[in-house]
């Protein structure tokens, strides 16, 4: 190269090395291009991409004279910007010093003394977390090879593996790995030195780069196969359809072949089963899709059953399952009401009327009133939400890949109001308000959330490890459907263990994890096996046995003593559930902070913990009782229609009529649960001189007859609810 004289090919260092025969010249792009004596005064095909001849002459002619900082040899070119600051350099040796070359505007250059640096807090530079493109560990340290990313909190990557990035994305897809940031992670990176060109991304530029992945393997590779069309024979939707291998996808067999009778059943090929087998990975077992129609003595009802304790895989495994998109098949009734179900199968209460002293325990007093104070919150949040609308399309029937589309229009905003369309459903419960509508779908959402592969566990659920998921930004979407959720009037999760509400509120290297945390139940085995070894032979040998998972884990150590299992234990349950999470963890975070929810959640940790920790209580009478606000024109009504009613509510609670009060609140404000933010407007009831009850879904008001006797009220409640929802069924 004619200006730092190094003959190094190497066009991540130094930008590409060109040669010019007619010029004689040879030079490496970014020594030119950071120059300090030279401008582009031509058009991008004048000389060399708009480099005059004659002005790289000149510049060669001037670095000549001064020598270089660095390596004390002459041609330094490049020069520090700083005011008052005489230092000059080479390009590769500026880059081995440490400085730092702005591929911006002017083109900049800072030595290692006056380089712009990025600020930390104290409590930053400690630890140690994934760098998110090459996934080893990369230290918080305030130092040149280590950049922070300026959009997420806890995204710290290597600057080598950021510069590969940008030269392969380009300036069309060089983003933020965790939260897709894409302006302010490219302004913070080209102010530190990397260098993003301006094209396209490099596998789009590749010619017929796709073109593999329209290829399908169909080939039966089983030791014998019993289809007498061959092994290349291939019939959809039948038992001589070929299964590919879940892990490698490069092999397969006949369903017959196999012994299965479905296509949702998992097949893995024996070169896959023998790698699983040698290395002691556990395997992933596939999650159930999210519900289906069940047939409870000969009537249809949508049940949610929760589905099968499912292994997650450890360290290192392959993670390839992509998130399933779950069916809803709504029939004759709504995923919410059991109307239809024999009374042996309702939940019955014995309560004391609703006039007499609660008794409430201290615990649900306590859970009440935090909920009440989270729907005075939700609501200070709701004030962001502006009359313009937003309309989402929903399929029932694929309420994932539907939502996730609506979520990620261009048009959709979280402070729009959300209209909810259901479309290509014929059997979903039709309503005759768009309230009722977004209930029923972000029941629908939360649901699917619960039994996704983004989450894992029984009850209380932490997030797992799924790279597809993390590739496609799926956790960031589920943070942002749960706030948008709370905020919009829909349910809450209910769903997440203490030890992810933990790592939320108070950051992941504040929580100390449990053995309930461990979904995986190899790994939990594992973890107990060395909890409760008696003797530090017995350890060793447990140890020794599962080496492979301790060094993926990066918790194998020499053991001298019984009593290291302890610590050995915590390392272990500190890697599983939290820092083997971490991208998802941040990822899923930054959703959260959609409307400032996640913000509420750190100042009001108690109160947000009973509605996303906690699933809410059953609807009891009183509860639905203390929902409505009895307005009348006359006393005489009230007081006679408020005892028909509350003694109406005390019959449905005990299973002493045909409808529940689900379908009571369903029949009036269009949603069979009480949202965290409550009603708006508020539940009301009138009593009035009508013929049979009316549910006024725009402003939930329950308007009620008046009648002679407590049997004519009930009588007309059974038959206009149970008439009413059946027809919308139907």
């Amino acid at each position: 190269c004619v200006l730092c004289g190094r003959t190094d090919d190497c066009p991540e260092k130094y930008g590409e090395k060109r040669t010019y025969v007619e010029y004689n010249l040879t030079v490496h792009y970014y020594c030119l291009l950071m120059s300090s004596g030279i401008w582009q005064r031509g058009e991008e095909d004048e000389g060399v991409d708009g480099f005059l001849i004659t002005d790289i002459r000149k510049e060669i002619n001037r670095a000549a004279k001064l020598k270089c900082n660095i390596c004390k040899k002459k041609g330094a070119s490049i020069g520090c910007v700083a005011p008052k600051c005489k230092r000059s350099y080479h390009f590769p040796c500026g880059i081995q010093r440490e400085c730092i070359f702005q591929f911006m505007e002017d083109f900049r250059s800072y030595c290692w003394e006056h380089r712009p640096v990025q600020k930390f807090a104290d409590k930053e530079l400690r630890g140690a977390s994934q760098c998110t493109i090459c996934l080893d560990l990369v230290e918080h340290l305030p130092v040149y090879a280590v950049l922070k990313s300026p959009c997420c909190k806890n995204a710290w990557f290597h600057r080598e593996c950021l510069q590969y990035q940008a030269l392969s994305a380009g300036i069309f897809f060089f983003r933020c790995t965790v939260c897709n940031n894409k302006d302010k992670f490219q302004k913070e990176m080209l102010r530190m030195g990397i260098h993003i060109p301006e094209r396209d991304a490099s596998w789009e530029l590749e010619e017929n780069a796709y073109q593999d992945l329209l290829h399908c393997y169909q080939h039966c590779d089983v030791k014998r196969c019993l289809c007498k069309k061959g092994r290349d024979y291939n019939e959809p939707d039948s038992k001589w359809e070929i299964k590919r291998c879940q892990y490698c996808g490069s092999r397969g067999t006949h369903l017959a072949c196999s012994s299965m009778t479905s296509w949702e059943q998992n097949w893995e090929c024996m070169e896959c089963r023998s790698i699983f087998a040698k290395s002691g990975k556990y395997s992933k077992q596939k999650k159930r899709p999210l519900a289906t129609s069940e047939k409870t003595n000969g009537t249809t009802c949508l049940l949610e059953e929760p589905p099968p304790k499912s292994p997650r895989q450890s360290a290192g495994s392959p993670c390839n399952i992509l998130l399933q998109s779950s069916k809803i098949m709504c029939q004759n009734l709504s995923p919410c009401s059991p109307l239809e179900l024999p009374a042996s199968n309702r939940v019955t209460m014995s309560l004391s009327p609703v006039m007499s002293n609660r008794n409430l325990s201290l615990r649900h007093k306590h859970l009440r009133e935090q909920r009440t104070e989270v729907c005075n919150i939700l609501k200070e949040l709701k004030v962001q939400v502006k009359t313009k609308t937003t309309r989402l399309n929903i399929n029932a029937e694929n309420i994932w890949s539907s939502a996730l589309k609506g979520f990620r229009q261009r048009i959709f905003s979280p402070t729009n109001t959300i209209e909810v369309n259901f479309s290509n459903c014929k059997n979903t419960l039709k309503t005759n308000t768009s309230a009722a509508s977004k209930h029923h779908f972000f029941q629908l959402l939360m649901l699917h959330l619960q039994n996704s592969s983004l989450f894992e566990g029984s009850s209380g659920k932490n997030l797992s490890l799924d790279f597809q998921a993390v590739k496609e930004n799926l956790y960031f979407e589920a943070g942002k459907m749960i706030a948008v959720s709370l905020v919009h009037g829909g349910p809450s999760p209910g769903f997440f263990s203490k030890t992810l509400f933990s790592c939320l509120v108070h950051g992941p290297e504040n929580v100390e994890p449990a053995l309930e945390d461990v979904a995986d139940a190899d790994v939990a085995q594992t973890i107990k096996m060395i909890k409760y070894a008696n003797s530090l032979s017995s350890l060793q040998s447990i140890l020794q046995d599962c080496c492979e998972f301790l060094a993926a884990a990066g918790c194998l150590r020499p053991v001298t003593d019984l009593c290291d299992k302890n610590v050995l234990v915590n390392d272990i349950l500190i890697y599983h559930v939290i820092k083997r999470i971490a991208l998802p963890l941040e990822s899923f975070r930054q959703g959260l902070k959609t409307l400032g929810v996640l913000e509420k959640m750190q100042v009001h940790p108690d109160v947000f913990s009973s509605i996303l920790c906690h699933k809410p209580e059953r609807l009891s009478a009183e509860t639905v009782c203390d929902l409505f606000t009895i307005r009348s024109s006359s006393n005489v009504n009230k007081l006679k229609g408020a005892g028909f009613w509350m003694g109406y509510l005390q019959d449905v609670e005990s299973g002493e009529s045909v409808v529940t009060l689900e379908d009571i609140l369903l029949f009036v404000t269009g949603s069979c649960y009480i949202p965290p933010i409550g009603f708006d407007p508020e539940p009301t009831i009138k009593f009035l001189h009508i013929r049979y009850p009316i549910g006024n879904r725009l402003r939930n008001c329950l308007e009620l007859p008046v009648t002679k006797t407590y049997q004519q009220f009930k009588n007309k409640m059974e038959f206009t609810i149970r008439s009413t929802l059946g027809v919308e069924r139907e």
